[in-house]
């Protein structure tokens, strides 16, 4: 880099004058400028070299896409994030928003979005797409060194939560009733020649109150048969769930479901997790059972839990959730229940 030379004003002051080369694929750039102190004058020739070299990688600041951002978000961390993660960006990549240079994703363009997705998707999923966009931009705005104004998110946020565009996701509480139960039984039980035990599957879900990817990915290997015990893989966490690995109690009627697979895999449930949770909305669809969702079978098994007489510190080592608040919000007790 070019050293910075003294100019003697006409005044009588001092000034710095510095030259940028540069040679990138071919290209030369050549920039002057003059500073009033000689630092001032090499951090800028220090900055603007770097901009132009990862200019030529990434291209101009005013031209680098909202998708170029994601796709490089998706290639450096990727593999950090879980299912419905990688689910809600995937669909993101397929709005004409994430076609916008940078320097046009203003809150208008946000707020357009919104309104637009609000057509297909309620408010809850909605603010899905602001979430991840938002913590893509800024964490590759460090990364890689781009300048974006990230108030433009919470300008759109204030717009998009009073119109209702937006909204957290709603606590659910619903639980199957006894007769649902049944016909979902009936239905799996006649379903012997498939692949996927979903009578198994189903059950198990509400005496284990494991998740469904969370079931499809317990080994023989880490149960302990005299304890009763299994191990959560990679546990949901909100921070680290690699490497995650939490011990939980099997109840007596999940473990019998154990017993019952066949030692050919090292899962105890070698299953697709979306595949069962299709099965299992495709049954809801052919008996009428109206949203019900398999993720409902873990309320469902915390509920009963709970009107077992178990606390909630002993309901925790069954469900393994994180803290006792979480917990609470999955327990849907009946009035009818109660004595």
């Amino acid at each position: 880099m070019a050293k910075p030379t003294k100019i003697k004003n006409r005044n009588g002051t001092t000034s710095y004058r510095i030259g940028l080369y540069k040679r990138i694929d071919g290209k030369t750039h050549r920039e002057t400028k003059t500073f009033s102190t000689r630092q001032l004058a090499i951090d800028w020739a220090e900055k603007r070299t770097a901009e132009i070299e990862r200019a030529a990688l990434y291209g101009l600041p005013g031209k680098l896409t909202v998708r170029d951002i994601i796709e490089r978000y998706k290639e450096q961390f990727g593999g950090s994030y879980g299912r419905s993660k990688n689910y809600d960006i995937a669909r993101l990549l397929t709005y004409s928003l994430v076609d916008l240079p940078t320097d046009k994703l203003t809150p208008k363009a946000l707020i357009n979005h919104c309104i637009q997705r609000n057509k297909e998707a309620k408010p809850q999923t909605v603010h899905n797409d602001i979430i991840w966009l938002r913590t893509i931009i800024r964490t590759m705005s460090h990364v890689d060194e781009f300048e974006f104004d990230m108030n433009v998110f919470e300008r759109a946020s204030t717009i998009l939560r009073a119109e209702k565009l937006i909204a957290k996701s709603k606590e659910r509480d619903r639980r199957p009733t006894p007769n649902e139960l049944w016909r979902l039984s009936r239905y799996f039980g006649k379903k012997k020649r498939s692949k996927t035990p979903m009578l198994h599957l189903m059950w198990f879900a509400i005496y284990s109150a494991r998740r469904m990817s969370e079931i499809t990915r317990l080994e023989w290997a880490d149960n302990n048969d005299a304890r009763k015990t299994g191990m959560v893989r990679d546990a949901k966490h909100p921070r680290d769930k690699k490497g995650n690995h939490r011990r939980f109690k099997y109840t007596n009627s999940a473990w019998k479901i154990v017993q019952k697979q066949l030692k050919t895999n090292e899962r105890i449930f070698p299953f697709n997790p979306e595949t069962v949770g299709e099965l299992f909305a495709r049954a809801c669809k052919v008996l009428a059972i109206y949203d019900l969702h398999f993720h409902d079978l873990r309320h469902e098994a915390a509920s009963r839990l709970f009107e077992s007489g178990y606390g909630i510190e002993q309901v925790q080592l069954f469900t393994l959730h994180e803290n006792w608040q979480t917990l609470k919000r999955y327990t849907h007790l009946r009035p009818e229940d109660l004595d």
